[in-house]
């Protein structure tokens, strides 16, 4: 009877480009894998430069040192454990998104992933070329090994193909972004081969990566999907040991077992949290500025942000001008104080007078309209953003799908930042959010327990107090009327005729089409954001600017 194959899944959380921290972080592995006796440790894809590494991967040094770095991991492998590992790789002429088996100090096998995903946020067909020829399984420690990347285990003809060069295990390094819906397509496309009978190692990248979030869920499988053993929970970050058996097919898991999938809006707030914390550190700023209005977006962001970095890197400013309600200026202190950040007071009153006197002599015969109100929100902006030069802080963005939808933003005003922790949450889903965080302390929070968003800020009537008595129904239907709406154009991409179907007024849905077509302009200057849903605004959904079509 053979013995039992020991590995080791890192999954961890690489930088792009950071090619030599990404080396540190795979002979930290390898490393760890010698104190465990294990045989064999498993990266990620494209672990060697991070992913997706986009138009870097058409920067011939940036490849060559990826490269360079495989060879080095190579070494380590003379008197110690195997590695299977993600690389670009370059060869001919061309580049390819490869798996590296590397043994014995040398390359024992080159993958190269063969079904490259060119839809959603994937444009991988642009940058590689697709691997070819016959399949084939490597013999280690007395297990036929084959190898597959990512999107090539949602098709069912490379598991085929292994399972009948005669694996007995398919390792699969992977870089598979989280989105909501992101186990139930996971187990409609993984099950639909199950019946092939091969075990798999399942190992995914973590963290976040501009607007893309990675949830890791790293596991091992032998059967069908819902049947998996989990071996290192979401959003985190850590090295599992296991020990497969080919006799058996099964996996034993040796390390503690991960904690409880994260379902529902514990889920999406903690993917919210990593991906905010992760453009800030990985970009290395000091903490976050954000202006707290005393509405529910931007508390929500707070939240999200004192969550992922904790209280002493989020700095709240409240920006009060004329319009500013007495509740709002009470809400906002009191979010501050249940959020235990900095919290600043500074009026726009001066600056907003100033504007007006410096183009009284041109706006003399003309009536006050969303001018005056844009002035107000493009003065919050420079003083966020004067306070962020000044020391070092990112601004952070306060505005949700909903209003990026239909352009109820200020261009230059609220739009004004480095990224935007709502950008793909519809405002329906911010005051559910908020409920739920009010109830629960995320998993890997650095925040205070207990509720953080006072109460009224959730109940009060949206409103931008940008001019007397202002509330958002002014400008907008309903926000649960206007989010189903925006569900069905956006997400669905949904003809007229079918969101009349919903039960909606003809002459609303062509004036939200409208308004949505209107604000692509807006969108292309906004800041990134995480993509939770399944088409944001961003890598997701490409418009065009010059644009007269309308569903007629």
């Amino acid at each position: 009877m053979s013995r039992p194959l020991k590995i080791i899944a890192a999954q961890l959380n690489p930088v792009v480009g950071d090619i030599q921290g990404n080396l540190a972080l795979a002979q930290a592995a390898h490393e760890q894998a010698i104190g465990e006796g294990a045989d064999l440790v498993v990266l990620s894809e494209l672990f060697t430069l991070g992913y997706p590494a986009e138009d870097l991967i058409l920067k011939p040094s940036a490849v060559d040192q990826a490269m360079q770095a495989i060879m080095t991991l190579a070494e380590l492998t003379r008197d110690g454990p195997g590695i299977i590992i993600g690389t670009p790789w370059a060869e001919a002429g061309h580049v390819y998104n490869s798996a590296m088996f590397l043994a014995d100090g040398e390359i024992l096998a080159r993958y190269d992933k063969r079904h490259l995903p060119n839809y959603g946020v994937f444009d991988e067909k642009r940058l590689f070329t697709p691997g070819s020829g016959a399949h084939h399984t490597y013999a280690y420690c007395g297990v036929q090994i084959g190898l597959a990347i990512c999107e090539d285990i949602w098709f069912r003809d490379v598991p085929e193909a292994i399972k009948q060069a005669g694996a007995e295990l398919l390792i699969v390094p992977n870089a598979s972004p989280w989105r909501r819906s992101i186990s139930a397509e996971r187990a409609g496309a993984f099950n639909a081969w199950a019946d092939l009978g091969l075990p798999f190692l399942f190992v995914n990248q973590m963290g976040g990566q501009d607007e893309l979030v990675f949830d890791g869920a790293s596991y091992a499988c032998s059967g069908r999907y819902q049947d998996r053993l989990d071996i290192v929970g979401e959003f985190e970050t850590g090295m599992a040991l296991i020990s497969f058996e080919a006799e058996a097919g099964r996996f034993t898991l040796h390390s503690d077992s991960p904690p409880a999938k994260l379902t529902g809006w514990a889920g999406e707030y903690r993917a919210a949290m990593q991906a905010l914390g992760d453009y800030v550190n990985k970009n290395r700023f000091p903490g976050i500025v954000l202006g707290l209005s005393g509405g529910i977006d931007s508390a929500l962001t707070a939240a999200i942000a004192v969550d992922a970095l904790g209280p002493d890197r989020v700095w709240c400013v409240m920006l009060p001008s004329k319009y500013t309600s007495s509740a709002s200026l009470e809400d906002a202190k009191a979010c501050a104080k249940a959020l235990g950040v900095r919290y600043d007071h500074i009026s726009i009153a001066p600056g907003v007078e100033a504007m007006g006197a410096m183009l009284q002599p041109h706006f003399a015969d003309q009536a006050p309209d969303t001018t005056e109100e844009n002035i107000q929100s493009r003065l919050r902006a420079v003083t966020l953003m004067a306070l962020s030069n000044k020391f070092g802080h990112m601004v952070v963005t306060t505005g949700n799908k909903s209003e990026m939808a239909v352009g109820y933003a200020t261009l230059y005003g609220d739009m004004c930042g480095g990224y935007n922790a709502l950008k793909d949450f519809y405002k329906t889903e911010v005051f559910a959010l908020c409920d739920w965080r009010n109830l629960h302390h995320p998993r890997g929070s650095l925040g205070p327990k207990g509720a953080v968003i006072p109460e009224r800020i959730i109940t009060k009537p949206p409103s931008a107090e940008l001019r007397a008595d202002q509330r958002d129904d002014d400008s907008l239907p309903p926000y649960d009327i206007l989010d189903d709406i925006l569900r069905a154009l956006v997400d669905e991409e949904a003809d007229i005729d079918d969101v009349i179907a919903r039960g909606h007024d003809r002459t609303l849905v062509r004036r939200i089409e409208h308004l949505l077509y209107l604000a692509e302009y807006k969108r292309r200057q906004a800041p990134p954001g995480v993509k939770v849903g399944s088409k944001n605004f961003g890598r997701d959904r490409r418009y065009p600017i010059t644009n007269r079509f309308r569903d007629d």
